[in-house]
């Protein structure tokens, strides 16, 4: 029986991920420091759904506590260990910077040397579409160098990327990072547009619509991300023989190493978004058209061809049902 260590578990993916893995018969370790970046009632909620599975257990704890950390790969001894746990949020990372120094670098380098000291088979870990910055090229292609991201939150995740890559061409430990794409769904993240929408819509509160609705994003239903990663986390890359440093790809390496993309490989307008959200509702959105903000892009699409060759999967669910489905969750978990 495989024994996984999720950080992040309190999180919208990691807490469905954690579900999907002991459905799936292994062992969970969840990890998470509850932090207050939102609201900690929703965080406990999800933890909720898995205090009474007989193969889970939960750790309090920050990963840029150091000694805590290597106790606990010491103690438990993982096979495959997926890092979910960062600072999230583009905008935030312009006021609080450290936070994301923090989480997503300290933090990701003492996940770097538990994986490293204690014989993990795999490290999957979260990177973010945000990476591709100011590249224009579309579809989005983990072929494509990313050296221009546009906020500090984007350069962590891309620095996870080098990070992780040193580690596997020094130590030979397999790792490969995901580069989600606007995921949503059931249990997310309140500081995202979907929850803020549907939060004011149903208030009879103004939205904010950035760049005068001139958005295109690759919307991606939580379920499709969870079975990418659960897919991914059960195949320990091994080096590409063919890779050169004379044309180097940026994906992959002679080392176990590889990077993904999950996403619905289907932009969606975002007025589209908010006519279907106005349709769940029943109730129409007043907007308030705003600039674009720091930071931000104004689209994004994801080429998943590798990540449907490597494990056989492509993220499927249309918007029309997932923003359904997110409603009827929110309406039940707010009562409203």
């Amino acid at each position: 029986m495989q024994k996984y260590l999720v950080t992040g578990a309190a999180g919208f993916i990691g807490s469905q991920l954690s579900l999907r893995l002991l459905e799936a018969g292994k062992t969970v370790v969840g990890l998470d420091n509850i932090n207050d970046y939102y609201d900690v009632t929703l965080k406990h909620a999800r933890l909720d759904r898995l205090k009474d599975q007989a193969n889970f257990q939960f750790v309090k704890m920050d990963l840029a506590d150091r000694e805590p950390l290597m106790q606990l790969f010491a103690d438990e001894q993982f096979d495959v260990v997926v890092n979910l746990a960062a600072q999230a949020g583009v905008r935030y990372s312009i006021e609080n910077p450290h936070a994301y120094v923090d989480a997503n670098l300290v933090g990701f380098v003492n996940i770097l040397e538990g994986c490293r000291h204690h014989g993990v088979k795999h490290l999957t870990y979260a990177s973010s579409s945000s990476v591709y910055g100011a590249n224009t090229e579309m579809p989005f292609s983990i072929h494509h160098n990313v050296d221009h991201p546009l906020s500090l939150y984007a350069a962590t995740k891309k620095s996870n990327e080098l990070m992780a890559h040193c580690y596997s061409h020094l130590y030979g430990l397999p790792t490969t990072g995901l580069r989600f794409f606007t995921v949503y769904g059931p249990w997310g993240r309140p500081d995202m547009a979907m929850f803020l929408f549907t939060k004011a819509i149903l208030a009879g509160e103004p939205i904010k619509v950035f760049n005068h609705g001139q958005m295109r994003r690759d919307f991606t239903y939580v379920d499709d991300i969870v079975e990418g990663v659960r897919r991914i986390s059960e195949r320990i890359p091994t080096g590409n023989p063919d890779w050169s440093g004379d044309a180097p790809d940026p994906a992959s390496s002679r080392a176990p190493y590889y990077v993904y993309n999950i996403g619905n490989n289907q932009p969606v307008e975002l007025m589209h978004v908010i006519a279907t959200l106005e349709d769940c509702l029943g109730k129409k959105a007043e907007k308030n058209m705003m600039p674009m903000q720091p930071g931000d892009v104004p689209a994004t699409f994801a080429d998943i061809d590798d990540l449907a060759r490597d494990v056989d999967f492509r993220p499927s669910t249309p918007i029309e049902t997932g923003i359904k489905n997110f409603v009827e969750w929110y309406r039940e978990f707010y009562r409203v």
